[in-house]
């Protein structure tokens, strides 16, 4: 059975879109599913460093996808955590950028080597955003609970018109009680506004940064965001898992 690509976009910095696809990527791995972390933002890659394998790939997706290297020899298995994989992007432009054809090409390759794939794609709609989207099978935008976040998912939304019905998604990230209580509002008013499914709310949890400012996975936590991931990788392979309610 092939593999899922699932792409991971925003349209805005700063809604922990990196943080969500290396959450989710750990917890599906957890669960034994192969999964690869494709990292699709050329030039500002973090998400080597939200997985804790920073500077470990020597070959990045470009090599790949222009037939500079196989895939196997470039991506990089996670050491504590076996099943997940890392594929960077560029530290930098250079060259001739990989091209729509390419990166389709590629991810049939994925599929056949990885039952999920993960992109995280760059944030905003510009070229990196379509690269990055334009071979998935599924999408989840990851938005926070702010007026102008809500006003970029749905944007976004517009930008991703070629996903079926069931097959694009919205994600609440760091999300706080008192914020919610203080604005009046409810995740389902961040339903409504981004007009898509709720796979997942992610609360902002202080033990996040601090895991991966010391290279470690967030995911033996029982709570907070790390409990939320697993909820969401769940939901990825078609449990019926409880959404956690931030109210």
């Amino acid at each position: 059975m092939a593999g899922q690509c699932i792409v991971v976009v925003s349209g805005k910095g700063g809604t922990g879109k990196t943080s969500f696809a290396a959450g989710v990527g750990s917890a599906l791995a957890l669960e034994g599913a192969k999964t690869l972390c494709f990292d699709c933002d050329v030039g500002l890659r973090n998400l080597d460093i939200a997985l804790g394998l920073s500077d470990r790939a020597m070959m990045d997706f470009t090599d790949v996808a222009q037939g500079r290297c196989s895939l196997e020899d470039a991506v990089v298995e996670h050491p504590d955590i076996p099943g997940l994989f890392l594929l960077t992007a560029p530290s930098r432009p250079r060259g001739r950028p990989a091209s729509e054809k390419q990166m389709k090409e590629l991810l049939q390759e994925v599929r056949k080597q990885f039952q999920f794939c993960l992109l995280d794609a760059p944030a905003g709609l510009g070229n990196g955003f379509h690269l990055a989207s334009c071979g998935a099978d599924r999408a989840v935008v990851v938005t926070t609970s702010d007026a102008s976040s809500l006003r970029d998912a749905q944007h976004t939304v517009m930008e991703l018109n070629r996903f079926p019905a069931g097959a694009l998604h919205l994600a609440v990230n760091r999300v706080r009680k008192k914020m919610l209580r203080s604005m009046h509002a409810t995740i389902d008013d961040a339903i409504d506004k981004a007009g898509l499914p709720l796979i997942g709310v992610i609360p902002e949890d202080d033990a996040l940064p601090l895991a991966q400012n010391r290279g470690i996975p967030l995911l033996p936590r029982a709570q907070g965001a790390a409990a939320a991931y697993r909820n969401i990788a769940g939901r990825l392979q078609g449990r019926k898992v409880p959404l956690m309610r931030i109210r």
